[in-house]
Order: structure tokens, then sequence, then C-alpha cells
């Protein structure tokens, strides 16, 4: 799983290279896989290419926005989470994946998700994305809630974790 790991990052890489994307950050390193972050005054050019034309502006709710790709292996699940100050949209690229979502701390149902079809979770929102039978890929979106005090990798409320990470 490990070989097919580092060959999935790398051609991911080389496909968001490919489309003129400048990768910011790349982590491999996260238990469930990993993530790449694309600069964000690059986010309009992303919306065009993994959510059907979306206009950036409609999402601007702090005038900040910031494009992520995830890289979910099969069978593992993300935090189940929520943030203080973000809202998020998630598009499926490749892959099936199961996303929960609930307003409260109790797990809501699983729902799949399959390539181009897209999920908004708003700012607190509970949700948990999940990798299935294969590896997922999926394009996402930071929705900026607040312009002082930006989202970033600590605004993690963390409910449950099934390896045993906590609120950093």
């Amino acid at each position: 799983m490990l070989v097919r790991k580092k060959e999935l990052f790398e051609s991911v890489a080389e496909l968001l290279k490919a489309d003129g994307f400048n990768i910011v950050n790349r982590d491999e390193t996260r238990p469930w896989g990993g993530f790449f972050v694309i600069d964000e005054n690059q986010a309009q050019e992303f919306a065009n290419t993994y959510f059907d034309q979306l206009n950036v502006d409609d999402l601007k709710i702090s005038g900040k926005l910031s494009p992520k790709i995830l890289i979910v292996a099969p069978q593992t699940r993300l935090s189940w989470q929520y943030h203080h100050r973000r809202a998020e949209i998630w598009s499926v690229v490749t892959g099936t994946v199961g996303v929960i979502t609930s307003e409260t701390d109790e797990e809501g149902d699983l729902q799949q998700l399959s390539a181009k079809e897209t999920i908004r979770l708003k700012q607190g929102e509970r949700h948990r994305l999940i990798g299935l039978d294969d590896w997922g890929i999926v394009s996402e979106i930071w929705q900026h809630t607040d312009l002082e005090n930006p989202s970033d990798e600590s605004d993690i409320i963390r409910v449950q974790d099934d390896f045993g990470r906590t609120n950093e």
C-alpha cells in the first residue's frame, strides 16, 4: 500500500503541475492519506477545473479561499470533526468516497459520492471523509469565515479520531 501511495502522490503532483497549479504544500504523512495545498491566487482556476466552472466570488465569505486536493486511502476515515473559522466544499475527482455529516456530535448516515459529485459543509457542521474500496481523490475549497483570523490546520475540532489524534 505504501508503494501505491507514493506512486499516487507522484501522479497527482504531475497532473496538478501539468494543469498549471502551483503546489505550496504537500503532506503524505497523514495516517488516512494526505493532501496538496494549491496557491490561493489560483482559486478560480482550481474551481474551473474541479467544480464545473463554479464562480469563486459566489463562495467568498471573508474574501479568502484555500484550494486543496485530498487523497484518502481505502478503508480509512478522517476525524469526525468540525471547524470554527471555515466552511468547505468538496468535489470527488476520482474514486468513490463516503461522507458523514451532522449538526450534532452524533454521526449521521453514510453518503457515497462518486466522481464529479459535490457536497457543501457549513461552518460548524460535523463531517467525516471516508476512503471506501479504493483510493479517493477529492478537491476541496476552504471558505474562510473570519477574515481577521483565517482558518488553518489548527482549526480542526476533533470529536472522534481513529488514530488517537486530539485537537492541536
